[in-house]
């Protein structure tokens, strides 16, 4: 299952600037995931300070 970066997001970018496919972008309330690229790799909850990105 994609992650999906949840409403604790603080908009750091920690997670988008670690993604190693680059499928996550600023949105309107907050980062999010493009599903479809994510590879599962789960580097964006390691590194996101609030634990925002979470597994589906």
């Amino acid at each position: 299952m994609a992650y999906k970066i949840s409403d604790k997001c603080v908009s750091c970018g920690a997670c988008a600037g670690n993604c190693p496919v680059e499928c996550i972008a600023e949105g309107e309330k907050h980062y999010e995931i493009n599903p479809e690229a994510c590879i599962e790799c789960g580097t964006c909850a390691s590194v996101c300070p609030v634990g925002a990105p979470e597994q589906e």
